[in-house]
């Protein structure tokens, strides 16, 4: 475990004393043998997923949502993932989900993400194995400026479908947004309604998503993963693509938004991480799940845009447990 970091007075981040890693350390799952759904669920796996996927329950999982190491040269506290040509990281991605599609049932939908780089090798890899319903982008609205380029502010989200029976939620996510210019029909508001707040319409989700906002030190979901995604955009797949009770699976868990987002919306879960710490920041991130089960920028039952969550909803519970 590395030293602790010495931290400001109002920073959120989620971290582990030694004594808390070694108490959550024995929640963590092992396996050495094959293993039935109901002693997988709702557990965290503390092992590398490409060598236990054989192991985990034949077409247990209703949403897979994988963000594996994209091809960059980059740290993930004691493991490091070495770049490489692009075929070769489409030939290990492709060995990944060749072990995988065996977890999914027919109905079973699939996320993939990627940066700009890595996002031609996924679409290569997933193209003829499953069915490609659309290609999400979302905004980064964090990182550092290029001198001589543009800034990278996007990355990409594959969504697939085993076959073209799957579940789509339409209107567990849709998104409210401020008008801008109210239309009005003799007199009365066309597709929109006004508040106290302000007047805002309930928009369709569309394969663009600007309103999230990456995990930063004054967040309580923040921890010190490097590539950690919103829980706002786990909650937006998760209703969209599985119903409560479904089975929810990351293969590549980091620090837990997928386990901790599938429990705060009542849906069953497990996960893969290879590296302890983190492992061990999934255990606890769902340990305050039960206490704190908000997610940010999402409440009473729709998304909002980035910074208009009103002061009166965001003291609502945000969304009740299905």
């Amino acid at each position: 475990m590395p030293p602790e970091k010495e931290r400001a007075p109002r920073n959120r981040t989620i971290t582990l004393t030694r004594e808390e890693q070694a108490e959550y350390r024995k929640r963590l799952l092992r396996l050495d043998r094959p293993i039935a759904l109901a002693e997988v669920i709702d557990r965290t796996i503390h092992q590398d997923c490409l060598q236990i996927i054989d192991f985990l329950p034949k077409q247990s999982v209703d949403l897979l949502f994988i963000d594996p190491p994209y091809n960059l040269n980059k740290t993930f506290n004691t493991h490091r993932f070495k770049k490489t040509d692009l075929e070769t990281y489409r030939e290990w991605l492709d060995a990944c989900l060749a072990k995988l599609t065996d977890l999914l049932k027919p109905t079973s939908a699939i996320y993939i993400c990627s940066d700009w780089q890595s996002s031609p090798a996924v679409f290569a890899a997933v193209q003829h194995r499953f069915q490609v319903q659309n290609r999400i982008t979302w905004e980064r609205e964090k990182g550092r400026g290029a001198s001589k380029n543009w800034k990278n502010a996007s990355e990409d989200i594959w969504f697939c479908t085993v076959s073209d029976k799957f579940t789509f939620n339409l209107a567990a996510v849709k998104l409210k947004r401020k008008v801008i210019a109210p239309y009005t029909v003799e007199g009365q508001p066309k597709d929109w309604e006004v508040t106290a707040e302000g007047n805002y319409r309930l928009t369709h989700p569309s394969n663009l998503w600007t309103d999230l906002t990456v995990p930063f030190w004054s967040m309580p979901e923040n921890t010190d993963h490097p590539t950690q995604k919103p829980e706002k955009l786990m909650a937006k797949i998760i209703l969209a693509s599985s119903n409560p009770g479904e089975v929810v699976f990351d293969p590549f868990l980091g620090s837990g938004t997928t386990s901790v987002v599938a429990r705060k919306l009542g849906r069953n879960y497990f996960g893969v991480e290879i590296d302890e710490t983190y492992a061990c920041l999934a255990e606890k991130r769902l340990h305050l799940a039960e206490t704190q089960p908000a997610i940010q920028g999402y409440a009473a039952g729709v998304f909002w845009e980035r910074n208009t969550l009103n002061k009166q909803v965001r003291t609502q519970a945000s969304h009740p447990r299905y």
